[in-house]
């Protein structure tokens, strides 16, 4: 899971606008995150634990048996949108509902678009959480 958010996310030691317009540090951090910012490594890696840590606690919370490869992407999922965004999501509901697999793989790949609009990123992101998913 570390790997996956790793690789989309990508590691910023300098503070940066994303595509949202939201100053991100890291491997996505975004709170408490101002222009000019910099850090170190292992800053990066600890406010990435310290940023799942919650996600994770979400997704237990819903007492579902997932396997190793539905957690991994629920936890990228979530990091990359939000929790909030999560909760109300279609993708959520089918999980809930326990819907068949290729129906929540087709969910993973609406989350595609910034501000409506396509970004590549996102389309691979969403790819290879769907294909973590299946594991």
């Amino acid at each position: 899971m570390l790997s996956l958010i790793k690789e989309f996310e990508g590691l910023s030691l300098s503070a940066y606008k994303c595509p949202a317009g939201v100053w991100t540090i890291g491997y996505g951090h975004t709170r408490g995150v101002t222009a000019g910012m910099v850090i170190t490594e292992e800053i990066a890696d600890a406010l990435l634990m310290e940023d799942i840590s919650p996600i994770e606690r979400l997704i237990n919370g819903m007492n579902i048996n997932f396997r190793q490869g539905q957690f991994d992407a629920l936890v990228s999922f979530v990091f990359n949108v939000g929790e909030g965004k999560f909760s109300s999501s279609t993708l959520k509901k089918k999980i809930v509902a326990g819907a068949p697999d290729e129906e929540i793989v087709s969910e993973f790949k609406r989350w595609d678009k910034c501000k409506g609009k396509v970004l590549p990123g996102l389309t691979r992101r969403r790819e290879e959480e769907a294909a973590t998913w299946m594991i």
